[in-house]
């Protein structure tokens, strides 16, 4: 059976060469709009990516009402973005995970890492937690739990539609469930049983990408007063009570989040561990004036940084945390900074870090710096895949 002829989508002269090397996504800016009827297309309709001297770059989904305008699934003109490419697809994400990991507990596929664009998708044993962002990926959305189910068998799989993507998308917010999904499950990680709330949790319920950097952690905090900021769940202060900090203090604005916390406290038998509610910044700010101070301070924040506007209000706010993280740092204590925001670099996290440093006249050594784990794999042609940092810095 042949393949229907896709709709054309033509680039202007020479932008053809972001994706002959490597990358997936296409600008409504690149696009020649006297040879493309680029806003009589559908959203999630396939088409044929072709550049301005007539050259097949591969087939995409398009949509014409966002600044990324399509989005390739296959090099060839002519793909199917149908059952047999998503069980492809999929397979060869399971594949790796399960060659990284002895447990089925991670972030099964990664969107464009996977090529799969628009796709999210977090195992939990037999529970999948979705997120779908593009329309692409929303028009093939019954094949796609379809495929899901053949390869994985899962016991239920929740969709959640509440990423602000979908909005830009013009695409519905909202979730659904498929099959049975607990409110909460189990995972293992660093020695801790964590309670994972699923529906009223944050995102896909746990962050996966930090696995890596919570186990090096471990190393720094036996014997320590651990202060873990922004703490949700407890992904590092549980694990810093596991590996023998003789205090850890939790906060976190969720008081839903905290009590998850204290429950897998309380289950894994783990003495010394606290929480306090409230934002992380006025929380600091209390701490500094009443002079409480640790021997480990965490900061792994939200994403301050969520769009290129923002970048210069995000920058203070990660200079104005990581100050107050280091005034209430004791000498010789360990900085542990974060930033899951892809538009701050690496370079600048540290640039910000040693600033705070010396407004305090005080010196920053960096020990190591932390990645995102494996699941989370780079695309090598497509920077914003690459977005999170961990420094571990002592401060003498």
């Amino acid at each position: 059976m042949t393949n229907p002829v896709l709709p054309l989508l033509a680039l202007k002269k020479n932008e053809e060469r972001r994706l002959q090397a490597g990358h997936l996504w296409v600008f409504s800016n690149e696009v020649d709009t006297r040879k493309t009827a680029l806003k009589e297309r559908v959203p999630g309709e396939l088409v044929t990516v072709q550049s301005a001297a007539g050259k097949v770059l591969g087939t995409a989904y398009v949509n014409p009402n966002s600044l990324i305008c399509a989005r390739l699934v296959s090099r060839r003109g002519d793909a199917r973005f149908d059952a047999d490419l998503l069980r492809r697809r999929l397979l060869s994400a399971l594949e790796l995970r399960e060659r990284l990991f002895p447990h089925p507990c991670y972030r099964l596929v990664y969107g464009e890492s996977d090529g799969l664009p628009g796709l999210v998708v977090d195992r939990y044993g037999d529970v999948l937690v979705c997120q779908i962002t593009t329309a692409g990926m929303e028009r093939v959305r019954d094949t796609l739990i379809e495929v899901l189910q053949e390869c994985l068998q899962p016991s239920g799989i929740m969709l959640r539609d509440d990423s602000p993507m979908r909005a830009i998308e013009g695409l519905a917010q909202g979730s659904m469930q498929i099959g049975v999904v607990p409110d909460t499950v189990q995972l293992q990680e660093g020695g801790v049983s964590f309670e994972v709330p699923l529906a009223g949790g944050q995102k896909t319920g746990w962050f996966f990408d930090q696995r890596s950097n919570r186990l090096a952690m471990h190393k720094y905090v036996p014997g320590k007063r651990v202060l873990d900021v922004f703490s949700y769940v407890g992904g590092w202060g549980l694990q810093a009570a596991r590996a023998g900090a003789t205090e850890v203090t939790c906060v976190d604005a969720s008081t839903t989040a905290l009590d998850v916390l204290q429950r897998s406290a309380h289950n894994n038998g783990l003495s010394g561990v606290s929480v306090e509610a409230g934002d992380g910044f006025d929380v600091m700010q209390a701490m500094r004036g009443a002079q409480r101070r640790f021997d480990v301070v965490i900061v792994d924040p939200p994403a301050f940084i969520k769009r290129r506007k923002d970048i210069r209000q995000g920058e203070q706010g990660y200079a104005r945390l990581n100050q107050l993280a280091l005034e209430l740092l004791e000498p010789g204590g360990i900085l542990i900074s974060c930033s899951c925001s892809m538009h701050l670099a690496e370079a600048r996290l540290q640039q910000i870090l040693l600033s705070a440093a010396c407004r305090q006249s005080r010196q920053l050594q960096l020990l190591e710096r932390g990645f995102q784990c494996m699941d989370h794999p780079v695309h090598p042609a497509i920077a914003e895949t690459a977005y999170l940092k961990a420094m571990f810095c002592r401060v003498p």
